[in-house]
């Protein structure tokens, strides 16, 4: 199994609820498929750098996982079909992309830079 990290956008026109189940229906395909989630990140509604299909926001979501490559497949197949769904973009993560998000989830950056203020 590899690390994988994907990023997708919904329709800012969504409510908080329809949302809320959709990253719930794409967490539930990799997990059908046995993959193992690592994380999940709902960063919310941002604006985007350039418009796509006549929409200037959309709800950001992130999901960080160990899976087989053929459970890739399955998840892009499902982002193409769902209009709710923009764009998405699926990395595989190396161990350096796996350390930083590890510190990254136990905010060792912020920390770092709360230190760098207090001693300037």
């Amino acid at each position: 199994m590899k690390n994988y990290e994907t990023v997708f956008i919904l329709t800012p026109v969504l409510s908080e609820d329809q949302m809320k189940d959709a990253v719930k229906k794409y967490a539930k395909i990799l997990k059908d498929t046995g993959a193992e989630i690592v994380n999940e990140e709902a960063w919310g509604l941002k604006k985007l750098a350039y418009q796509i299909r006549h929409k200037s926001t959309g709800f950001y979501n992130l999901l960080e996982y160990n899976a087989d490559p053929s459970a890739i497949d399955k998840l892009e197949t499902e982002f193409r079909r769902d209009e709710r769904v923009i764009r998405f973009l699926t990395v595989s993560l190396d161990k350096h992309a796996l350390k930083y998000n590890v510190k990254r989830r136990k905010g060792e950056f912020h920390k770092t830079k709360v230190k760098e203020e207090a001693a300037a």
